[in-house]
């Protein structure tokens, strides 16, 4: 790298999970970004699942100046018309019974206020995730978090629970198995057995990204919500990468005609800025604020982020986003299915709209996972233009995650799909050697 600049990142920067890109980044315009060297690549991660609107659009480029000619941060007690926009833009688009908002920094925060939140609602302590989840890095999120960082750090909050994922392309049981019905209620009788009697939330991602990239059955979020009314627990939905359009609906609940007791927005909605939110309906938050609900940070209700928030929606709307990734999920998972006819390596292609999983396995009849073929060819990509995700989890390097800004082109779909086909067979050729 010129000039040393990544022996210098190593010198002075502390390393917080995965790698360095091997490259300085020095720009970034719709679905690429640009390095020091000249090089273009196509970001088929969206930034880290978060340029809904792509880099640099002009819309949210206007927003951030106009804002930061007026107020940028205030004492949290103030509020702004951004902030309160946005908050009515929220709950003028989601059901009855999401009509409070309040507004943080990033997801693993909002969904340590979600928790916090039920907790003091419900009078339980118990919460409930996925074994493949992945909320966060901060306390109470952390403490729900299965898919990594567990080890090596002591004590997690106690009364953390986890159930299985459903897996449809590799089920826990055998494809002979008990179907994914019979599994979450047996589930939640292994939960009842191990509960004080104290239980709080379930907290759900309705596509376990991290954990390899995992999307619930249809009718998985209504049975999950009727179990946990049955023991008065709250169903928290974290749609930090699945809500605003990104899986072909503005938020991912709404395939299942279901209402989350509590909701979490990050990535998507800040566009890049760091912008989270917590939704509730009336009675909860009425409920929490008499018993004294306390989650008050220095970033809570900033108005530079909320102003950004509104342009985000406002785009979504106006230009039918969800819409859009709906017909280009279904065009890009239509090639991905191409390439998956011409190599058994490609064991499974899934996911919804522009939220797309795809998977390597060195065995089609076993599904055994090809963890060294996925960090193979995710280099390669990196080398030839293409930047796409592996959760770089252990076992979990064959999934990739492929997430592109909403304002993607066919082209653009087309040519990462080349790049991957040609680093894909070039990679499978060096393993023939």
């Amino acid at each position: 790298m010129s000039n040393g600049f990544l022996e210098r990142a190593h010198k002075s920067m502390l390393r917080y999970g995965g790698h360095f890109f091997e490259a300085e980044i020095t720009g970034a315009q719709g679905t690429r970004v640009f390095t020091r060297d000249g090089r273009s690549i196509l970001d088929f991660t969206s930034g880290q699942m978060s340029a809904t609107l792509g880099h640099g659009h002009p819309e949210i480029f206007e927003a951030l100046t106009k804002q930061a000619e007026s107020v940028v941060h205030l004492y949290s007690g103030m509020l702004s018309q951004p902030v309160v926009g946005l908050a009515e833009d929220l709950c003028a688009m989601t059901p009855e019974g999401l009509d409070r908002v309040m507004f943080l920094s990033t997801g693993g925060e909002a969904n340590d206020a979600a928790i916090r939140l039920a907790k003091l609602y419900t009078g339980g302590f118990e919460i409930v995730s996925f074994q493949q989840s992945w909320h966060g890095v901060t306390g109470a999120a952390g403490s729900a978090t299965y898919a990594a960082g567990r080890k090596g750090y002591g004590p997690v909050m106690p009364g953390n629970f986890a159930i299985p994922a459903p897996n449809a392309y590799r089920p826990r049981f055998g494809a002979s198995g008990p179907d994914w019905e019979t599994q979450l209620r047996d589930s939640f009788a292994q939960i009842d057995a191990m509960s004080t009697g104290n239980l709080a939330a379930f907290i759900a991602e309705p596509i376990l990204s991290t954990g390899g990239m995992l999307e619930l059955p249809a009718g998985y979020l209504r049975l999950l919500k009727t179990l946990c009314e049955e023991r008065g627990m709250l169903l928290i939905l974290d749609e930090a990468q699945t809500g605003l359009g990104r899986t072909g609906l503005m938020f991912a609940f709404e395939r299942d005609k279901v209402t989350p007791d509590i909701l979490t927005l990050s990535k998507s909605l800040g566009a890049g800025m760091p912008l989270s939110a917590v939704m509730t309906g009336e009675a909860i938050e009425q409920l929490a604020h008499d018993r004294g609900f306390l989650f008050y940070t220095t970033h809570a209700s900033d108005p530079l982020p909320a102003a950004v928030g509104r342009k985000v929606i406002e785009v979504v709307r106006r230009d039918r986003l969800d819409a859009r990734a709906d017909q280009l999920g279904a065009y890009m998972k239509d090639k991905f299915r191409q390439l998956a006819h011409k190599h058994d390596v490609i064991g499974d292609v899934r996911g919804a709209g522009l939220l797309m999983g795809v998977e390597l396995v060195s065995d089609a009849v076993e599904k055994r996972p090809a963890n060294a073929l996925g960090n193979a060819v995710a280099s390669a990509c990196e080398a030839n233009g293409l930047s796409i995700n592996i959760a770089s989890l252990p076992g979990l390097a064959s999934v990739f995650r492929i997430a592109p800004p909403l304002t993607v082109s066919t082209d653009e779909i087309d040519e990462a799909l080349d790049i991957f086909g040609r680093c894909l067979e070039d990679c499978l050729a060096q393993e023939a050697v």
